[in-house]
């Protein structure tokens, strides 16, 4: 489990994080989402100990990372920032990872196996594609095996195949009882891996709660309608309360009444519907809802 509590992060008279509090439990993936300068790299980097809070604490599994003994058998973290020496090959850099944290030779093999490096083990990273890179950076937050992922854009420079991949990946580190924790601007992406979000925005908490509820709490539910006679239509849902407006393919998009009570209205109206069907907001979209409203907080 990852434990934040009150986390502050302020650079001169700029607060970056501000007071953050959240868990990420095991299990799951985790989606941390945010606006650019949100305050979420920021955040990844407290947790690992690579910027120090002006208050509060990261833990995971109840210790700072800088109390772990051996960090790569505990937590596999990938940040943007991070890039190993260009000069080394593949597998040097990773054997050398494994030496530092008592991890066994042959677990350089596997992981390069696992990430579809095998046959550049002896390439040096110089030479690599951004999306090879980006293979190594997750086989080196594998290699301990570790119980907690932390990874900032890990879909960065992959391919179709490569982000299906990664997906999968993801899910089956949840579904080991892992903790999984991923940060990411591609929308659509993320609601097909997240089980859970943890939203913020300038450095506070807006959400943290599961997909499902993200959606339902802040995105918009609407019937889409097509008649052939919407001015009609419309007037007999105002009367009843409902609101629709009209979409650019001329269909009628109806807030405040379900698609059987518009099927209804429409039968007892002698109106004919063309079609009747309910359409709810997409991840992004209600994101992005959300953080241009400011947002308000809620939780689990």
């Amino acid at each position: 489990m990852i434990d934040v509590q009150n986390l502050t992060k302020r650079y001169g008279q700029n607060t970056v994080v501000d007071g953050l509090t959240f868990t990420v439990r095991s299990g799951a993936v985790t989606g941390f989402l945010g606006p650019n300068g949100a305050g979420k790299s920021t955040t990844m980097r407290m947790m690992l100990g690579l910027t120090r809070p002006d208050t509060g604490t990261a833990s995971i599994d109840g210790r700072a990372y800088d109390e772990l003994t051996y960090p790569a058998r505990h937590v596999g973290a990938l940040l943007e920032t991070s890039a190993p020496h260009r000069s080394l090959t593949a597998a040097g850099h990773l054997l050398w990872l494994a030496q530092s944290n008592r991890i066994p030779r042959q677990r350089v093999g596997e992981v390069l196996d696992l990430v579809g490096l095998t046959g550049a083990a002896r390439r040096r990273i110089g030479t690599f594609s951004l999306g090879m890179g980006q293979r190594l950076g997750l086989a080196a937050a594998l290699l301990g095996d570790p119980p907690v992922l932390v990874l900032d854009e890990p879909v960065n420079g992959l391919d179709t195949e490569g982000i299906r991949w990664l997906r999968e990946l993801l899910s089956s580190m949840a579904a080991q009882g892992r903790t999984v924790l991923v940060s990411s601007h591609l929308m659509t992406e993320m609601s097909m891996v997240a089980d859970h979000l943890i939203v913020i925005s300038r450095g506070q908490l807006l959400a943290q709660t599961s997909m499902p509820d993200f959606i339902q709490r802040h995105g918009r539910t609407y019937v889409r309608v097509r008649t052939p006679e919407p001015l009609r239509l419309n007037e007999e849902l105002e009367q009843r309360g409902a609101s629709a407006r009209r979409a650019p393919d001329g269909s009628l998009e109806v807030d405040g009444m379900p698609a059987a009570g518009i099927s209804r209205l429409a039968a007892a109206a002698g109106l004919p519907l063309e079609e009747l069907s309910t359409h709810t907001e997409s991840l992004e979209d209600t994101f992005l809802k959300l953080v241009g409203n400011g947002g308000s907080a809620t939780h689990v």
